[in-house]
């Protein structure tokens, strides 16, 4: 999936399709060439970003997606089942990866107005869980994200403020820029204490957060 010029613009101004094959949405555009602002380890992660979990864990999962991914819907139950298994040890800090133009936005600004409002992760579960309504291949449906997000609890005569909010298209920006300053061209991607996945995959992903937890335990 093509990425677009970083700026700041309308937020709903976006690609009217989109398409992916097999697991991964990958952008066909080549990684960012040269040095980049900041190192790739201190873009990871900002200090708006959404976490699922413990904040102060000490395990930590970055996770590029898309909410209008199908290989992140599918590997969203994981990720849960992740952060049930270790409770306090893990967490999961979610950066933005808008690859799907319109569609993809406009879900990000229903996440970060649910932010907002205290609902985030219902409206994260319903937006995934019911995706295939809004984001099908050659089907996109902008207009039912935000009645998905209110049946899980959005409030959206508030939300449709705080969707169009300065603050939420300059979170859409910024993540835009560090998804081009790590070189993440693909959804999902996932680090684990700052280190890329050997290969993607659920085998690769629990082995590494398996280590990672357990070298807690070894004083690692």
């Amino acid at each position: 999936m093509k990425r677009r010029t970083l700026f700041f613009a309308p937020l709903f101004l976006g690609l009217t399709g989109f398409g992916a094959a097999g697991w991964y949405v990958k952008s066909s555009q080549s990684k960012a060439e040269g040095p980049s602002e900041l190192p790739a380890s201190e873009v990871l992660i900002r200090s708006y970003s959404p976490v699922l979990g413990n904040p102060e864990a000490p395990v930590t999962i970055v996770e590029f997606f898309d909410p209008a991914c199908e290989a992140c819907r599918a590997f969203h139950p994981l990720v849960k089942q992740t952060l049930a298994r270790y409770a306090d040890r893990v967490r999961v800090v979610l950066r933005y990866t808008p690859f799907h133009g319109e569609g993809s936005e406009r879900a990000i600004a229903a996440l970060e107005a649910a932010r907002m409002q205290g609902v985030f992760e219902p409206v994260l579960n319903a937006l995934l869980a019911r995706q295939p309504e809004w984001a099908a291949h050659g089907q996109l449906k902008p207009d039912l994200i935000p009645l998905i997000a209110a049946e899980a609890g959005l409030d959206l005569e508030k939300a449709r403020d705080q969707m169009r909010a300065p603050q939420v298209i300059a979170v859409i920006n910024q993540d835009r820029a560090d998804v081009e300053a790590v070189g993440v061209d693909q959804t999902p991607t996932f680090f684990v204490n700052g280190a890329p996945l050997p290969e993607f995959g659920a085998e690769p992903f629990m082995q590494m957060v398996d280590k990672a937890v357990a070298d807690l335990s070894n004083g690692a």
